[in-house]
C-alpha cells in the first residue's frame, strides 16, 4: 500500500514537472533576452547621459543610470514571475515594492531633498570649486560639491555643510572683497 502510495506521488510530480516545463523554458529564454535587452538599453542610457550632461559630475550619472538599471531588473523579475506562473506573488511584490518606496522616501527624506539641492548646486554655473561663496554663517572657498554635501575651505579647515541648507540661500562674494 505505501509502495502505491510513493508510485502516485512520483507520477504526479513527474506530470507536474512536465506540464510546467514549457512555462519554465519560456521564462528563461525571457530572462536571457531581458538580461540582453536591459545591457542594450543601459548603453543607451549612459551614452545619452554622457551627451545631454557633459559636465556633469559622473557620481550623478552614475546614480541616474543605477535607478534605470534597478527599475528594469525589478520588471524584469516580475515579469519571470508572472511567465512561470507565479502572478499572485509577482503582484503583492509589486504592491510590497511601492510600500516600501513610500517608507525609505519618507526615511529618507532629507538625503533626497539634499540630493535633490545638490543637483541643482552641481549644475548651477555659478556655483563652483574654487568660488568664495558665503552660505549662511560660514564663508569660505568652495573645496568639492557633492551629491549630498558641499566641502569648504575656510581658515586652512574643512568645513561640510548638506547641500539642502547652502541652495536655500548662498552669496558669491566678490574678488575684490
Amino acid at each position: 500500500m505505501q509502495v502505491g502510495v510513493i508510485n502516485r506521488a512520483l507520477e504526479q510530480l513527474v506530470t507536474n514537472v512536465v506540464d510546467a516545463l514549457p512555462r519554465l523554458i519560456t521564462a528563461f529564454v525571457f530572462l536571457a533576452i531581458a538580461a540582453v535587452g536591459i545591457k542594450a538599453i543601459m548603453f543607451v542610457v549612459q551614452a545619452v547621459l554622457k551627451r545631454s550632461l557633459p559636465g556633469e559630475s559622473p557620481v550623478y550619472r552614475q546614480f541616474l543610470s543605477v535607478i534605470v538599471l534597478v527599475f528594469l531588473w525589478f520588471g524584469v523579475a516580475l515579469s519571470f514571475l508572472s511567465i512561470v506562473g507565479l502572478t499572485v506573488i509577482a503582484a503583492s511584490l509589486g504592491t510590497a515594492a511601492g510600500f516600501l518606496a513610500l517608507g525609505v522616501s519618507y526615511a529618507l527624506s532629507e538625503m533626497i531633498k539634499d540630493a535633490v539641492a545638490g543637483v541643482y548646486l552641481l549644475r548651477d554655473p555659478d556655483f563652483n570649486p574654487g568660488d568664495t561663496v558665503k552660505a549662511g554663517d560660514t564663508t569660505g572657498e568652495v573645496a568639492a560639491i557633492e551629491l549630498r554635501k558641499t566641502r569648504f575651505r575656510v581658515d586652512g579647515d574643512t568645513v561640510v555643510r548638506a547641500n539642502t541648507a547652502i541652495e536655500e540661500r548662498w552669496t558669491k562674494v566678490s574678488a575684490e572683497s
